[in-house]
């Protein structure tokens, strides 16, 4: 078992090997997606009954909760990944932290506009320097900066090496956002979902909300594996294994 493991890193590890398989999975990634987050919207925007407190205007948490945690899930993964290549030097790793990198900082934009949206008609106003949406918009930043040090530095494994540092030290971050609620006075509630106990969310609106956020970590899945294989194709254009591609193309 381990060594079959091993072997699938190993293989995974190769640039080569890992076109060939992203290039056909990621097309069942996206479909999946697109069939959960369909039927989570059917579900959450005609089929789930109307929040007794908030109203029709609760509907957007089908939104704005997957978004938020796939901007922490997305962060620490790409964290993972930079220090993978980082320490061993996988160039796969490198692409795959940089190819998050974008797509992380879209589902962080995305929560905190939806966030500003819902808030509005719950707190009278768009925006509050609350602690969670403050380290969240602070992550959005550490997104930019990866983005930036990268772009700065002409050299790939530079910019590599140097971007990695920083998603790490980013990573402190993620415990902020995440007990925040718990840690200082906000006007966010507290966790309805994921608890140790039975969640407080009716069953009618929590499968919605799960599908949306299965179907959100499809997208990622798919997304990134694209970005990964156009930025090794980028990187490696000059080995023979890209031009045997080009060449067949």
């Amino acid at each position: 078992m381990f060594k079959t493991i091993k072997n699938w890193f190993h293989l995974m590890g190769s640039p080569r090997s890992f076109d060939r398989i992203a290039g056909k999975i990621t097309p069942w990634l996206i479909a999946i997606f697109a069939l959960l987050t369909l039927t989570g919207l059917y579900l959450g925007l005609v089929v789930a009954p109307t929040d007794y407190q908030q109203g029709e205007s609760y509907r957007i948490i089908y939104i704005h909760v997957p978004t938020a945690w796939m901007s922490m899930l997305i962060y620490v993964l790409m964290a993972i990944a930079a220090t993978v290549g980082l320490i061993w030097r996988i160039k796969v790793a490198d692409a795959i932290a940089s190819a998050s990198a974008p797509i992380g900082a879209a589902f962080t934009f995305i929560a905190l506009v939806t966030g500003s949206l819902w808030g509005k008609p719950m707190w009278g106003t768009w925006w509050v320097w609350d602690a969670r949406l403050t380290s969240e918009l602070i992550l959005l930043f550490l997104y930019f900066g990866y983005m930036a040090l990268q772009a700065a530095i002409d050299e790939p494994r530079t910019a590599a090496r140097a971007s990695a540092l920083l998603a790490i030290v980013g990573v402190v971050n993620i415990p902020i956002i995440h007990y925040s609620v718990e840690w200082w006075n906000t006007l966010h509630q507290g966790a309805t979902v994921v608890k140790i106990d039975k969640p407080s969310i009716d069953i009618s609106m929590l499968v919605p909300l799960l599908l949306m956020t299965f179907g959100f970590k499809f997208y990622y899945a798919g997304a990134v594996l694209a970005r990964a294989r156009g930025l090794l194709l980028e990187r490696e254009q000059n080995t023979n294994w890209v031009k045997e591609i080009i060449a067949n193309d």
